[in-house]
């Protein structure tokens, strides 16, 4: 054995002394797998995250900005269904699987309020009516009694008030109080244009087919009622209006209010009581997906600054009014759009009233999946009813009826 063999055994052997982690690096080891994921752990994950930021994305801007209004037109009920379906994968996810349990469980709770689904029918039951109830029909007639999907556009709904009359109600609110005029355009193969709205007056068949009943109207928007109205008027959202859309278009000229008004007030005396029936059908959301093109976007915008002026002018009055009020009709807003924040904070909604678990209004195609009309309330104005019957094939969109009551 030689002195380096010697050397070499007798050396010491210097152990470093370990270290205590990082926040850092426990931090990364809960971020980062400790194994390598599989593709399908992957994609479980990766569509969990971009749910969450869009669901985020969503509560954050819609109803704020007309570039998020296209995304604002998915049917509701995907707030529920797309977690969901998540759940069911994300056991397969097994190395983050109660990560991505948590985080979709945090999703659907947050999302739930979007969806539209009416859980609290299942335990509601409204008030019984007392005497003196009376009873409202909504209604988006789509063009009056005109069928403009026939041929030429000009046939007529020969049992349009017929089906009037069998709602048997004190108070019709009722819009789309104009015909579509074929010889400019065909509704079926173009898009609307405002030349196309033709205006109609039906004052004498209306007080022949509803006698006793009282007439009111302003722009597109028509109320009836057999009980005494007392004051009326259109709220003109100019105020509200962007500089370059507070000039009414040379086509609209002859009929100014509509264009300014979508929202009709009518006061009526109910059992003593005067109550504000505001009836409207706020202008179409924004639909365009062709955001890159200028065009497009100009488009959304003009669209969405209707939207968001029509509403402020609801607001306005209705903050400034002391008297009962019932808003009720076509707000052309699903319960996922964020544009129902600009609605007065007094207002309550009567959605567990309705008999469905997933109350839709709108037809579109062959499926009804959006809820876009509505009935709000003030306090004092009790809803012991509130029903959507079928349309009879005359409109596009469900009727909504409710028997309510003022200052019970």
């Amino acid at each position: 054995m030689g002195d380096r063999d010697i050397m070499t055994e007798d050396q010491p052997t210097e152990v470093p002394p370990e270290r205590p982690d990082s926040r850092r690096a426990r931090l990364g080891r809960f971020i980062r797998p400790r194994r390598r994921w599989c593709l399908g752990t992957k994609l479980v994950v990766t569509a969990t995250t971009g749910w969450l930021l869009f669901l985020v994305t969503h509560l954050l801007v819609s109803g704020r900005t007309s570039l998020w209004a296209p995304l604002d037109l998915m049917p509701p009920f995907m707030f529920v269904v797309v977690p969901v379906l998540l759940l069911v994968v994300a056991p397969l996810a097994r190395p983050a699987r109660w990560r991505i349990i948590a985080t979709l469980v945090f999703t659907l709770v947050l999302g739930a309020g979007q969806s539209g689904i009416n859980v609290a029918t299942l335990w509601y039951t409204p008030p019984p009516a007392p005497p003196g109830a009376i009873k409202v029909a909504i209604w988006n007639t789509e063009f009056w009694d005109q069928d403009w999907r026939t041929s030429d556009g000009n046939r007529y709904s020969p049992n349009f008030y017929d089906y009037l009359r069998e709602m048997d109600a004190d108070v019709y609110l009722l819009a789309e109080y104009l015909y579509v005029d074929t010889s400019v355009g065909d509704m079926m193969t173009s898009k609307w244009t405002a030349d196309m709205a033709l205006r109609i007056d039906k004052t004498e068949e209306l007080r022949r087919e509803f006698p006793g009943y009282q007439i009111a109207t302003s722009g597109e928007l028509i109320t009836l009622s057999r009980l005494p109205i007392v004051g009326q008027r259109g709220l003109d959202m100019t105020r509200w209006l962007p500089e370059a859309q507070k000039t009414v278009p040379e086509v609209m000229r002859d009929w100014p209010t509509s264009y300014t008004v979508e929202t009709l007030r009518t006061d009526i005396q109910v059992n003593g009581t005067v109550t504000s029936f505001y009836n409207t059908q706020v202008n179409q959301p924004p639909a365009g997906w062709r955001l890159y093109d200028g065009e497009t976007r100009d488009s959304n915008q003009y669209a969405h600054s209707r939207r968001e002026a029509s509403y402020r002018a609801i607001r306005a009055d209705i903050e400034a009014n002391d008297h009962p009020v019932v808003l009720a009709g076509d707000l052309n807003t699903t319960p996922a759009m964020g544009m129902l924040r600009l609605l007065p904070e007094k207002l309550v909604g009567h959605t567990e009233a309705l008999p469905s678990l997933y109350p839709a209004t709108y037809l579109a195609g062959a499926a009804e999946l959006w809820r876009i009309d509505w009935v709000f309330t003030t306090p004092d104005v009790v809803v012991h009813g509130y029903e959507m019957p079928g349309a009879a094939g005359l409109s596009d969109h469900r009727p909504q009826q409710t028997v309510l009551s003022v200052g019970h």
